[in-house]
């Protein structure tokens, strides 16, 4: 590798590892979540009457299923989510969000964006953000079509 070559890897590879860390340890402060589980409920959150077949979910989270099964099984135990057979597909299992989870999810988002927009969005111009969301779509697509 060239010297901009190292120190641009180097860059991402510091910042993919420890912004997980950070975002973790806000979340586990101001709301009892980890960020896998904030992920989570963000995505059942957004997705038609809250709810998401289990597969949907783990591609959405780019997690395993057994992970994500381990993940759900806390989060059931705390009311966040709750689990239920497909209607559509008996061999499928859905997960749903609970409405204590919504209320859960709704107050954690202004101090997760807070912490997001002091260490990243207010450390770039506008220009920079542009480059960062090309950078990250173009990074992005190359990794899915590894997993593809």
């Amino acid at each position: 590798m060239t010297e901009q070559e190292s120190q641009a890897w180097l860059g991402l590879v510091t910042v993919s590892q420890l912004l997980p860390h950070v975002l973790d340890a806000q979340l586990l402060r101001d709301s009892q979540l980890t960020h896998f589980e904030f992920t989570v409920l963000s995505s059942l959150y957004v997705a038609p009457d809250s709810t998401l077949r289990m597969s949907q979910l783990a591609e959405q989270t780019a997690a395993t299923l057994p992970r994500l099964s381990h993940v759900c099984t806390r989060m059931e135990k705390r009311g966040l989510i709750e689990r239920l057979p497909c209607a559509e597909d008996r061999r499928a299992t859905n997960a749903h969000l609970t409405s204590l989870g919504r209320r859960q999810f709704i107050r954690a988002i202004p101090k997760h964006i807070e912490l997001v927009r002091s260490l990243v969005i207010d450390a770039l111009t506008p220009d920079e953000l542009d480059a960062l969301g090309a950078i990250s779509a173009k990074i992005g697509e190359r990794l899915s079509e590894r997993q593809a």
